[in-house]
Protein backbone atom coordinates (compact mmCIF):
# COMPACT_ATOMS: atom_id res chain seq x y z
CA UNK A 1 0.00 0.00 0.00
CA UNK A 2 2.94 2.26 0.71
CA UNK A 3 4.58 1.74 -2.57
CA UNK A 4 1.16 2.66 -4.12
CA UNK A 5 0.81 5.79 -2.42
CA UNK A 6 4.60 6.93 -3.27
CA UNK A 7 3.78 6.13 -6.61
CA UNK A 8 0.59 7.89 -6.91
CA UNK A 9 2.30 11.03 -5.05
CA UNK A 10 5.14 10.69 -8.04
CA UNK A 11 2.63 10.48 -10.50
CA UNK A 12 0.53 13.43 -9.23
CA UNK A 13 4.05 15.56 -9.14
CA UNK A 14 5.42 14.40 -12.47
CA UNK A 15 2.24 15.87 -13.75
CA UNK A 16 2.24 19.47 -12.27
CA UNK A 17 5.74 20.33 -13.21
CA UNK A 18 4.66 18.86 -17.22
CA UNK A 19 1.69 21.20 -16.49
CA UNK A 20 3.44 23.85 -15.30
CA UNK A 21 6.41 23.48 -18.22
CA UNK A 22 3.42 23.48 -20.46
CA UNK A 23 2.15 26.80 -19.30
CA UNK A 24 5.57 28.36 -19.09
CA UNK A 25 5.89 27.50 -22.81
CA UNK A 26 2.26 29.41 -23.61
CA UNK A 27 3.30 32.01 -22.28
CA UNK A 28 6.84 32.43 -23.30
CA UNK A 29 6.13 31.55 -27.09
CA UNK A 30 2.61 32.81 -27.64
CA UNK A 31 0.71 36.58 -26.13
CA UNK A 32 -2.16 33.88 -25.15
CA UNK A 33 -3.40 35.02 -21.47
CA UNK A 34 -2.38 32.60 -18.95
CA UNK A 35 -3.61 33.45 -15.28
CA UNK A 36 -1.71 34.94 -12.87
CA UNK A 37 -2.21 31.85 -10.49
CA UNK A 38 -0.39 29.81 -12.21
CA UNK A 39 2.92 28.66 -11.33
CA UNK A 40 5.46 28.83 -14.40
CA UNK A 41 8.82 26.46 -14.68
CA UNK A 42 10.65 27.46 -17.97
CA UNK A 43 12.98 25.14 -17.14
CA UNK A 44 12.70 22.43 -20.33
CA UNK A 45 9.97 25.06 -22.43
CA UNK A 46 11.78 24.06 -25.12
CA UNK A 47 10.43 20.63 -25.60
CA UNK A 48 7.04 21.78 -25.79
CA UNK A 49 7.45 24.01 -28.43
CA UNK A 50 6.54 21.69 -31.29
CA UNK A 51 3.45 20.81 -29.11
CA UNK A 52 3.08 24.75 -28.72
CA UNK A 53 3.10 24.95 -32.64
CA UNK A 54 0.56 22.72 -33.40
CA UNK A 55 -1.80 24.45 -31.26
CA UNK A 56 -0.82 27.68 -32.88
CA UNK A 57 -1.77 26.21 -35.78
CA UNK A 58 -5.03 24.36 -34.67
CA UNK A 59 -6.32 27.74 -33.66
CA UNK A 60 -5.59 29.05 -36.96
CA UNK A 61 -7.07 26.16 -38.42
CA UNK A 62 -10.54 27.34 -36.66
CA UNK A 63 -10.32 30.89 -37.71
CA UNK A 64 -9.94 29.70 -41.33
CA UNK A 65 -12.97 27.50 -40.87
CA UNK A 66 -15.03 30.27 -39.02
CA UNK A 67 -14.26 32.83 -42.36
CA UNK A 68 -15.04 29.92 -44.61
CA UNK A 69 -18.37 29.82 -43.47
CA UNK A 70 -18.70 33.19 -43.58
CA UNK A 71 -18.08 32.95 -47.09
CA UNK A 72 -14.59 35.07 -47.11
CA UNK A 73 -12.79 34.93 -50.13
CA UNK A 74 -10.05 32.45 -49.93
CA UNK A 75 -7.50 35.16 -50.47
CA UNK A 76 -8.80 37.46 -48.11
CA UNK A 77 -9.05 34.49 -45.30
CA UNK A 78 -5.37 33.91 -45.78
CA UNK A 79 -3.84 36.70 -45.26
CA UNK A 80 -6.08 37.27 -41.90
CA UNK A 81 -4.54 33.67 -40.72
CA UNK A 82 -0.98 35.04 -41.66
CA UNK A 83 -2.04 38.56 -39.76
CA UNK A 84 -3.19 35.88 -37.09
CA UNK A 85 -0.04 33.77 -36.83
CA UNK A 86 2.29 37.13 -36.14
CA UNK A 87 -0.45 38.11 -33.25
CA UNK A 88 -0.84 34.98 -31.61
CA UNK A 89 2.95 34.51 -31.13
CA UNK A 90 3.82 38.19 -30.46
CA UNK A 91 6.02 38.09 -33.52
CA UNK A 92 8.32 36.48 -31.55
CA UNK A 93 10.34 34.15 -34.38
CA UNK A 94 9.52 36.95 -37.29
CA UNK A 95 11.81 39.05 -35.13
CA UNK A 96 14.72 36.73 -35.31
CA UNK A 97 14.48 35.87 -38.51
CA UNK A 98 14.88 39.45 -39.50
CA UNK A 99 17.62 40.17 -37.26
CA UNK A 100 19.48 36.94 -38.42
CA UNK A 101 18.88 38.33 -42.53
CA UNK A 102 20.41 41.72 -41.14
CA UNK A 103 23.27 39.96 -39.17
CA UNK A 104 23.85 37.60 -42.53
CA UNK A 105 23.87 40.79 -45.05
CA UNK A 106 26.96 41.48 -43.30
CA UNK A 107 30.49 40.25 -45.14
CA UNK A 108 32.58 40.27 -42.34
CA UNK A 109 31.67 37.02 -39.78
CA UNK A 110 33.03 38.42 -36.29
CA UNK A 111 30.65 41.39 -36.88
CA UNK A 112 27.54 39.18 -37.40
CA UNK A 113 26.66 38.69 -33.88
CA UNK A 114 26.75 42.55 -33.07
CA UNK A 115 24.47 43.85 -35.72
CA UNK A 116 21.52 40.89 -35.04
CA UNK A 117 21.91 42.07 -31.36
CA UNK A 118 21.50 45.67 -32.53
CA UNK A 119 17.10 46.50 -31.80
CA UNK A 120 17.36 48.53 -35.58
CA UNK A 121 15.60 46.28 -38.52
CA UNK A 122 17.60 46.95 -41.46
CA UNK A 123 17.28 46.59 -45.44
CA UNK A 124 17.77 43.02 -45.29
CA UNK A 125 15.76 42.23 -42.49
CA UNK A 126 12.65 43.61 -43.80
CA UNK A 127 12.83 42.27 -47.32
CA UNK A 128 13.08 38.76 -45.24
CA UNK A 129 10.10 39.78 -43.30
CA UNK A 130 8.23 40.32 -46.96
CA UNK A 131 9.44 37.12 -48.39
CA UNK A 132 8.27 35.10 -45.61
CA UNK A 133 4.75 36.75 -45.61
CA UNK A 134 4.49 36.52 -48.81
CA UNK A 135 5.59 32.69 -48.96
CA UNK A 136 3.21 31.98 -46.21
CA UNK A 137 0.14 34.11 -47.95
CA UNK A 138 0.64 32.55 -51.73
CA UNK A 139 1.05 28.96 -49.98
CA UNK A 140 -1.90 28.59 -47.94
CA UNK A 141 -3.88 30.72 -50.67
CA UNK A 142 -3.01 27.64 -53.02
CA UNK A 143 -3.87 25.09 -50.57
CA UNK A 144 -7.46 23.32 -51.35
CA UNK A 145 -8.26 21.20 -48.56
CA UNK A 146 -6.84 20.46 -44.68
CA UNK A 147 -5.69 23.77 -44.68
CA UNK A 148 -5.98 23.11 -40.92
CA UNK A 149 -4.24 20.55 -40.35
CA UNK A 150 -1.31 21.56 -43.05
CA UNK A 151 -1.40 24.90 -40.22
CA UNK A 152 -1.09 22.47 -37.66
CA UNK A 153 1.91 20.70 -39.32
CA UNK A 154 3.45 23.58 -40.28
CA UNK A 155 4.01 25.25 -37.37
CA UNK A 156 4.64 21.97 -35.46
CA UNK A 157 7.59 21.06 -37.69
CA UNK A 158 9.12 24.56 -37.77
CA UNK A 159 9.49 24.30 -33.86
CA UNK A 160 10.45 21.00 -33.92
CA UNK A 161 13.31 21.94 -36.51
CA UNK A 162 13.96 24.69 -33.42
CA UNK A 163 14.33 22.42 -30.77
CA UNK A 164 16.86 19.85 -33.37
CA UNK A 165 19.26 23.63 -33.85
CA UNK A 166 19.09 23.56 -29.75
CA UNK A 167 20.16 20.03 -29.70
CA UNK A 168 22.60 19.53 -32.34
CA UNK A 169 24.48 23.10 -32.33
CA UNK A 170 26.45 25.27 -29.87
CA UNK A 171 24.77 28.39 -28.86
CA UNK A 172 26.75 31.64 -29.49
CA UNK A 173 25.93 33.86 -26.36
CA UNK A 174 26.13 33.13 -22.64
CA UNK A 175 23.30 35.23 -22.27
CA UNK A 176 19.65 35.94 -24.09
CA UNK A 177 16.63 34.15 -24.33
CA UNK A 178 17.82 31.28 -26.20
CA UNK A 179 20.29 30.27 -23.77
CA UNK A 180 17.49 28.95 -21.37
CA UNK A 181 16.84 26.54 -24.06
CA UNK A 182 20.60 25.23 -24.79
CA UNK A 183 20.29 24.41 -20.81
CA UNK A 184 17.79 22.93 -20.24
CA UNK A 185 18.10 20.23 -23.24
CA UNK A 186 19.92 16.95 -21.66
CA UNK A 187 19.40 14.65 -24.73
CA UNK A 188 18.62 13.95 -28.16
CA UNK A 189 15.74 12.04 -26.42
CA UNK A 190 13.92 15.68 -26.13
CA UNK A 191 13.18 15.32 -29.92
CA UNK A 192 11.02 12.45 -29.76
CA UNK A 193 7.87 13.34 -28.14
CA UNK A 194 7.34 16.47 -30.40
CA UNK A 195 8.36 14.21 -33.56
CA UNK A 196 5.75 11.30 -32.91
CA UNK A 197 3.23 14.18 -32.54
CA UNK A 198 4.40 15.00 -35.83
CA UNK A 199 4.27 11.91 -37.55
CA UNK A 200 0.75 11.41 -36.08
CA UNK A 201 -0.38 14.80 -38.23
CA UNK A 202 0.48 12.67 -40.96
CA UNK A 203 -1.20 9.36 -39.92
CA UNK A 204 -4.55 11.38 -39.16
CA UNK A 205 -4.27 12.86 -43.01
CA UNK A 206 -4.42 9.13 -44.77
CA UNK A 207 -7.11 8.10 -42.19
CA UNK A 208 -9.09 11.42 -43.40
CA UNK A 209 -8.50 10.41 -47.25
CA UNK A 210 -6.15 7.64 -48.32
CA UNK A 211 -5.83 8.97 -51.49
CA UNK A 212 -3.76 12.26 -50.07
CA UNK A 213 -1.10 9.67 -48.67
CA UNK A 214 1.68 11.71 -50.88
CA UNK A 215 0.61 14.79 -49.21
CA UNK A 216 1.18 12.69 -45.83
CA UNK A 217 4.46 11.47 -46.69
CA UNK A 218 5.68 14.79 -47.95
CA UNK A 219 4.33 16.44 -44.81
CA UNK A 220 6.30 13.97 -43.01
CA UNK A 221 9.89 13.62 -44.99
CA UNK A 222 9.40 17.25 -46.61
CA UNK A 223 8.98 19.11 -42.72
CA UNK A 224 11.68 16.74 -40.89
CA UNK A 225 14.06 17.76 -43.63
CA UNK A 226 13.72 21.43 -44.18
CA UNK A 227 13.59 21.45 -40.06
CA UNK A 228 16.97 20.08 -39.97
CA UNK A 229 18.72 21.43 -43.50
CA UNK A 230 17.48 25.03 -42.18
CA UNK A 231 19.05 24.81 -38.48
CA UNK A 232 21.97 23.00 -40.77
CA UNK A 233 22.53 25.81 -42.79
CA UNK A 234 22.34 29.06 -40.38
CA UNK A 235 24.83 26.94 -38.11
CA UNK A 236 27.22 26.64 -41.37
CA UNK A 237 26.98 30.50 -41.59
CA UNK A 238 27.22 31.69 -37.79
CA UNK A 239 29.02 28.38 -36.63
CA UNK A 240 26.21 27.55 -34.08
CA UNK A 241 22.96 29.51 -33.23
CA UNK A 242 21.14 32.24 -31.10
CA UNK A 243 17.78 33.14 -30.00
CA UNK A 244 17.14 35.05 -33.50
CA UNK A 245 18.54 32.04 -35.61
CA UNK A 246 15.95 29.38 -33.34
CA UNK A 247 13.30 32.20 -34.81
CA UNK A 248 14.96 32.22 -37.91
CA UNK A 249 14.41 28.48 -37.99
CA UNK A 250 10.96 28.51 -37.21
CA UNK A 251 9.96 30.79 -39.97
CA UNK A 252 11.65 29.82 -42.81
CA UNK A 253 10.60 26.29 -41.96
CA UNK A 254 7.19 26.96 -41.57
CA UNK A 255 7.00 29.17 -44.91
CA UNK A 256 9.07 26.56 -46.89
CA UNK A 257 7.09 23.47 -46.10
CA UNK A 258 3.82 25.23 -47.04
CA UNK A 259 5.33 25.67 -50.08
CA UNK A 260 6.06 22.02 -50.45
CA UNK A 261 2.54 20.99 -49.52
CA UNK A 262 1.10 22.86 -52.75
CA UNK A 263 2.89 21.23 -54.86
CA UNK A 264 2.17 18.09 -53.57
Amino acid sequence: MAEHQRLARESIQFMRRQGETLAAAIAFYTCLPVPAAWTLEFRGIARMAPAIGIMIGGLLGLLDAGLQQLAMPVLTRSVLVVVTWIALTGGLHLDGAMDTADGLAVPDPQRRLQVMADSVTGAFGAMAAVALLLLKTAGLHDLDGYRWLALMAVAGWGRWGQLVAIARYPYLKTIGKGAIHKASMHSPLDLLPGLVLLLGLSGLQILLNRDQWLVAVGMALGGGAIAVLTGAWFNRKLGGHTGDTYGAVVEWTEALLLCLLTGL
